[in-house]
Order: C-alpha cells, then sequence, then structure tokens
C-alpha cells in the first residue's frame, strides 16, 4: 500500500442534542487496528455512564480492516451508519465512538441512524480531511562523531526525526514508505556502513 489515502490529522469533536438525548462524536487518527481498539477503550471508560457509546473504525492494515458495533442499541440503527460515513468519506486509518446519553425518547431506528451518522461527520468535519502517504520508522544509532552528518542528512531529506543523545546517538525517523530505503542507503554511505539501522 503505497499510495496516498485520506484521514483525519487530529480528534474532532461534535455535541447536539435530538429530542432529549444528547449524542458526542469523537474521532480520532488511529495507524493500527490495536490504536483503534484502544481509542474506543478510552472512550468507554471516560463516558461509563453512558447509555451507548458506538464504535467504528476503518484501519489500513493487512488485511485492511473495517469494524462497527451498535453497542447495544437496534440492529443496524447505529454502528453501521457510523462506518458508513467514514467510507463515505474515504478515510482511512480512522477511528469513531459516538456516545449517547438516552433523553427517554425513543427516536426509532431510523431517527438513531440519522443522528450517529450525522456525530460521525460533524466530528470528522471538526477534525479535518488530509491527504496522507503511508510512513514508516525506523533508528539509527552511531557514535557522536558520526551524528553530525546523520542529522544534516535527515534535514536535508526533509524528513520527520527526533534525536537522543546518550552515549550513542540515536535518531528516531518517520519517513514516507516510497523513500525509506534510498535513505537509509544513503546514511548508510555517509557512514561507512558504521550506523546501527532498525526497522519498527
Amino acid at each position: 500500500m503505497t499510495d496516498s489515502y485520506r484521514t483525519v490529522p487530529d480528534r474532532g469533536e461534535a455535541r447536539f442534542e435530538v429530542r432529549g438525548s444528547e449524542f458526542i462524536g469523537h474521532v480520532a487518527p488511529a495507524a493500527t487496528v490495536e490504536a483503534a481498539e484502544a481509542f474506543v477503550d478510552a472512550v468507554g471508560e471516560e463516558y461509563a455512564d453512558a447509555t451507548h457509546n458506538v464504535p467504528a473504525y476503518r484501519v489500513r492494515s493487512d488485511p485492511f480492516r473495517e469494524y462497527a458495533s451498535d453497542d447495544g442499541e437496534p440492529s443496524g440503527s447505529a454502528g453501521d451508519p457510523a462506518l458508513n460515513v467514514l467510507q463515505q468519506r474515504e478515510v482511512e486509518n480512522v477511528v469513531a465512538v459516538v456516545t449517547r446519553y438516552y433523553g427517554g425518547t425513543n427516536l426509532g431506528v431510523g431517527g438513531l441512524a440519522s443522528a450517529y451518522s450525522r456525530a460521525v461527520k460533524e466530528g470528522v468535519d471538526d477534525a479535518g480531511v488530509v491527504e496522507e502517504v503511508p510512513h514508516e520508522r525506523f533508528t539509527v544509532t552511531v557514535a557522536y562523531d558520526d551524528s553530525g552528518s546523520v542529522r544534516s542528512l535527515l534535514e536535508s531529506a526533509g524528513v520527520e526525526f527526533e534525536a537522543d543523545y546518550e552515549a550513542e546517538v540515536v535518531f528516531e525517523v518517520r519517513v514516507p514508505t516510497a523513500d525509506g530505503s534510498a535513505l537509509r542507503d544513503r546514511i548508510r554511505s555517509a557512514t561507512s556502513g558504521r550506523a546501527v539501522i532498525e526497522r519498527e
């Protein structure tokens, strides 16, 4: 999967009421199924007193994963409408949870579907949608003597990195997958093979 894809860069939130029921849409980026599940669990804990916390996510793993649950709402009234919004907006590596506090009036399947999809739609709008290319991470460990040339190489390549200066220097690098192999070759060449490179 080297092609670009649409996702959300940050968390987003939406709140509104429908006939007494309060709906809160939570949307966040999630690069792995584990990250998506962790977000679902975190919202569930934070809003443990809610009537429902309905999750949906789409994650670019191998194989591609889509998931939704009605979390006790009538079948097809909550999870599928939430997931459907993510599909229609063509966003990936995104997780959504819609929290509902029941207000005493039944909304019916149509009313629920409308409210759950609106919560995800407005949550995605709040987060914003960006075009992203797949990234990979690796670490480069070098002696101090080589750290200057590695740092300047990473800066000239315009990639994201963090440097940790201890007994040795460890660079944590985030690079578009398509450029990763060539960048590692350049680092090996610049350090005459002394750099220890580990893929994450």
